[in-house]
């Protein structure tokens, strides 16, 4: 199944949406070693916030991979929907450009609301 862009739904292609999914399990895999070993180490809850960082950045790559739209392309009003990875084409009309700066800000809080729910609980572990 080829994907098309569509403004504020789809901004990748399959091949992009991959390299936003080994983002987002490389993301998960340093929050769980780095909660695992605070935990292991004994370290102070505070310090344990620091996971909200790798937890985000995790969300981001898995919502990104999931929903097929790059926060990077939104925000910048380009898109790639070609199998060539890296190469973009601009979006010409400004409303397709506000549609996907909407939806990469959309993005960016879900994955910001997801590290801080992972930031908490590993603050309460």
């Amino acid at each position: 199944m080829e994907r098309t862009y569509v403004p504020g739904v789809c901004n990748l292609s399959d091949a992009e949406a991959r390299r936003r999914n080994v983002a987002g399990w490389s993301g998960l895999i340093v929050t769980v070693v780095l909660e695992a070993y605070f935990i292991y180490a004994n370290v102070a809850p505070a310090v344990r916030l620091v996971v909200f960082i790798p937890a985000a950045i995790s969300a981001m790559g898995f919502l990104q991979g999931l929903m097929h739209f790059c926060v990077n392309f939104g925000m910048r009003g380009v898109f790639n929907m070609s199998s060539d990875v890296g190469k973009t084409d601009t979006v010409a009309q400004a409303e397709y450009r506000a549609q996907d700066k909407r939806k990469a800000r959309q993005i960016i809080i879900h994955s910001v609301l997801i590290g801080i729910i992972v930031a908490a609980l590993a603050f309460l572990l």
